[in-house]
């Protein structure tokens, strides 16, 4: 289980949602995305979305957010989650959007919708040298409100003979605007050459 000293409860969250139901999907995300993570090598951007998936998927079951019933809708529209009794057109407030990143800044999304975001910082360690019952780890949560004024368009390198990536948007200074807003940050990960890394050790409780 993530330990308690390394959340920032002083960090703003959606309505109703709190550091312990964070913690609870913290350890689901880790515990599910480790029985995955071959996948990484195969293909690492769609296993950030994976964890992306799994963090929807945690919130629904832990907190007092809930993902769309209709599979359909819920594949093709913002936001992943929204807040219990909030309605079927919930306002931005009441809206949480969830992200997998193995970036330590970057936040990126098919829409430039305002809302709260929460993003997943992970990496993968195979070698269990961080924590010996895992090999990926969540080592920050990001959880942020964002404007449609945050996010700029980044537009798509697909053409007519293939290639590219799909039209996405990304925040503009996003080390700027995530300042403060790391509720869960593990002290035993470091950024070096904008890279997360480990410090040392093990990190059991």
């Amino acid at each position: 289980m993530p330990r308690k000293q390394d959340f920032d409860p002083s960090v703003a969250l959606p309505p109703g949602l709190d550091v312990a139901q964070i913690r609870k999907a913290i350890e689901y995300v880790e515990r599910e995305a480790s029985d995955l993570v071959e996948i990484y090598f195969e293909q690492a951007n769609v296993f950030s979305a994976i964890i992306g998936i799994l963090g929807t998927k945690a919130m629904d079951q832990v907190s007092c957010y809930e993902k769309h019933r209709n599979i359909d809708t819920a594949q093709q529209r913002f936001p992943d989650l929204k807040r219990r009794g909030s309605g079927a057109n919930p306002t931005p407030n009441n809206s949480l959007e969830s992200k997998g990143s193995k970036r330590p800044w970057a936040i990126q999304s098919h829409y430039d919708h305002p809302g709260w975001y929460i993003v997943w910082r992970y990496l993968v360690d195979t070698t269990k040298m961080i924590q010996s019952d895992k090999s990926v780890i969540i080592w920050r949560v990001d959880v942020v409100f964002l404007e449609r004024g945050d996010w700029k368009y980044e537009g798509s390198g697909a053409g007519v003979h293939g290639g590219g990536r799909t039209h996405t948007f990304g925040v503009t200074n996003p080390a700027k605007k995530l300042n403060g807003k790391a509720v869960y940050a593990r002290k035993d990960v470091v950024i070096r050459n904008s890279k997360p890394v480990p410090v040392n050790g093990d990190h059991d409780e």
